[in-house]
């Protein structure tokens, strides 16, 4: 009898209703982006979005416990999207579009907090790498462009067509899994950064160019990896961009392992 596939969960994107809308607009939306959903998929593994529980919605807060996810769940993934609030890690917003998203900071923190004590893998991307930083402890950059010294291009009008080289930090994981090369080719869209690192957390890769962080990783068990750039965005077989598929088979192993 064949074992059942892995199932992994994936942090919701959540979109606010805007005011005075109408329609779509007017409502509280949850979703996937498909890529980063079909990326996860490609390994033959089930995937299922984890909504978070809000106030203006009909389930209340004390009928679900995002503990019970780990339990049916192998694995989670948090997705990009909004800016991490500064709020979140002690500081104000330097300006009113980086205020970011509290609400799914809140969600999101939780989700993690019960993955990790359940001892399930957890992979952050983009957002969920800074995400992971904050919830350890650590704060950010609420802007590359004016609080970082030097910095090279990581927003660019090209959007996911716009690739910078990163390196990996010696002796570190992921210079293990590609021990054949000292780096690589990357897609990262961002304008805020890792700053202080979190408790417990060791910094894996740079930006090649101007050093700023783009993978972190916890040291020992349970197994949590943060990638500042977008996996799901660099195409099967692309001769320039770095091939993704080992980091995705080491988190799947990861899950893999905690099975029932």
């Amino acid at each position: 009898m064949s074992r059942r596939p892995l199932r992994i969960g994936l942090s919701a994107r959540i979109y606010h209703p805007q005011p005075g809308a109408t329609g779509l607009q007017s409502k509280s939306l949850q979703y996937l982006e498909q890529s980063v959903a079909h990326w996860v998929m490609s390994r033959e593994v089930m995937v299922f979005m984890i909504p978070s529980v809000s106030g203006d919605g009909m389930v209340h807060r004390s009928s679900i416990r995002l503990s019970d996810y780990p339990q049916y769940l192998d694995g989670l993934v948090l997705q990009g999207g909004a800016d991490i609030s500064p709020q979140s890690y002690g500081e104000q917003a330097l300006k009113v579009e980086w205020s970011g998203d509290r609400l799914r900071d809140a969600y999101e923190m939780e989700l993690l907090h019960e993955f990790m004590e359940a001892g399930r893998p957890v992979l952050g991307i983009c957002r969920g790498a800074q995400l992971i930083n904050v919830a350890l402890g650590g704060t950010l950059y609420q802007d590359i462009a004016t609080q970082y010294e030097q910095p090279e291009v990581h927003v660019h009008e090209d959007y996911d067509k716009y690739a910078h080289p990163i390196r990996w930090e010696p002796s570190s994981g992921l210079s293990k899994l590609y021990s054949e090369s000292d780096g690589g080719k990357v897609i990262s869209i961002h304008h805020q950064a890792i700053k202080a690192l979190g408790k417990g957390l060791r910094v894996e890769a740079r930006s090649t160019e101007d050093g700023l962080i783009e993978a972190i990783r916890l040291e020992g068990k349970p197994y949590v990896l943060g990638l500042q750039w977008h996996p799901e965005f660099h195409p099967p077989g692309a001769p320039d961009l770095l091939n993704c598929n080992p980091i995705l088979d080491e988190f799947l192993t990861a899950s893999r392992s905690h099975r029932w």
